[in-house]
């Protein structure tokens, strides 16, 4: 996406630790919400003052952690720095993500007021003892509430489903998909479960306790996915998520596609272009830490790296054939010059396309359904 720019801004905080995430998120006892709003906005003006071409942004997102625990007079202050230093148009995408607890959802309509116009809700599951299981602080009626409200205040809005749980049968997620999508509106986000190191869950399955649905039955449901939403009118244009066409994520677009964007807030990560380059961008990842460095007249940047032609070659192949549209082969070309195309073992691409995993045509490089469903072996396959 030449030309884009997007902006993530993470805040860390949680009520709770859900057991299966693995994000960098923490619960605290107390938060100083002016503390955090001063730091949120140093970090921005440092990442302003090191050198990005300023241009209107394509989006901003907030994103955790639970952004719905914080002030919407913070949002506001950050989405109105972000204006003064690159720009923000009746275009930009400005993303909430939201818990669906009564408490936060009541907050949507301040969100609106400070400038979001478009909410995520993590709903995960429209059934009580899923929700239980997953360690959710919400009831599937207040998950159903949260998004009618939603739907009446944001003209865009989106909410998340996990699946692949244990025992979860293909007739059971279909009859939870059909309530999903009687709420939705014009995105939904899918997630099969899986287990991360340093979660709860990858604990207790190591101890041997069965918390996932084994794979021929995850494969099941990833199916039965795919062909519910495409009748629906959502295909996926993504591994997880699902559109009306022209309703996609734009600001997951600028990621996948391997455009520009900042990031602020513990431990957030950034690519911008630099030269003929790129630079990659990591901040501290511990809250204290982080708050630490800014309020003490420093940057909180934890890593800087510029990224060679190379590094660049894999990641716009490992975030691109995510895609439905996967990666044009004149994005490779712009992003890594000419010899790029030559970093695409031919016999390994050709191997790919006989197992039907790569589609062969054309000039794009595109995963299948059937490749997109098994990528981590294309990609291993692939890029090895």
């Amino acid at each position: 996406m030449t030309g884009t720019l997007a902006l993530y801004v993470h805040w860390p905080f949680c009520l709770s630790k859900c057991p299966y995430c693995d994000f960098n998120s923490h619960v605290r006892d107390a938060i100083d919400q002016d503390r955090w709003r001063a730091a949120l906005l140093a970090d921005l003006d440092a990442e302003a003052a090191a050198g990005c071409a300023r241009r209107p942004l394509t989006s901003i997102f907030f994103g955790g952690g639970t952004p719905s625990l914080m002030d919407a007079k913070t949002v506001g202050a950050i989405i109105e720095r972000a204006d003064r230093h690159w720009g923000v148009t009746t275009e930009t995408e400005i993303t909430l993500e939201a818990n669906p607890t009564s408490v936060e959802a009541g907050r949507l309509a301040d969100y609106r007021s400070a400038g979001v116009n478009r909410v995520s809700l993590g709903v995960q599951a429209l059934d009580d003892a899923a929700l239980r299981f997953l360690g959710r602080g919400h009831s599937a009626a207040e998950a159903v509430r949260a998004v009618e409200a939603a739907g009446r205040i944001f003209a865009r809005f989106s909410f998340d489903l996990i699946y692949g749980r244990p025992g979860q049968t293909a007739e059971s997620w279909e009859a939870e998909l059909g309530r999903a999508l009687a709420l939705a509106g014009d995105h939904l986000s899918l997630y099969q479960l899986t287990l991360e190191p340093r979660t709860a869950f990858f604990r207790r399955a190591e101890a041997g306790e069965a918390l996932i649905l084994d794979p021929d039955g995850t494969a099941a449901l990833y199916e039965l996915t795919q062909a519910l939403l495409e009748a629906a009118g959502l295909p996926a244009y993504e591994i997880s998520n699902h559109a009306r066409p022209g309703n996609e994520c734009r600001h997951n677009l600028v990621y996948w596609r391997y455009g520009d964007y900042l990031g602020i807030g513990p431990g957030a990560h950034g690519r911008r272009a630099a030269g003929d380059g790129k630079i990659a961008t990591r901040r501290v990842r511990s809250p204290e830490g982080w708050l630490e460095a800014l309020e003490g007249g420093r940057d909180a940047l934890a890593d800087t790296e510029a990224l060679d032609a190379e590094a660049r070659f894999t990641e716009l192949v490992m975030m691109g054939l995510r895609l439905a549209e996967g990666v044009p082969v004149a994005r490779l070309r712009a992003e890594c010059g000419a010899q790029a195309e030559g970093w695409i073992d031919p016999q390994r691409k050709a191997d790919l396309v006989d197992a039907g995993f790569l589609d062969g045509s054309g000039d794009v490089l595109r995963a299948t359904v059937a490749g997109r469903q098994r990528l981590d072996a294309v990609l291993a396959h692939l890029l090895a």
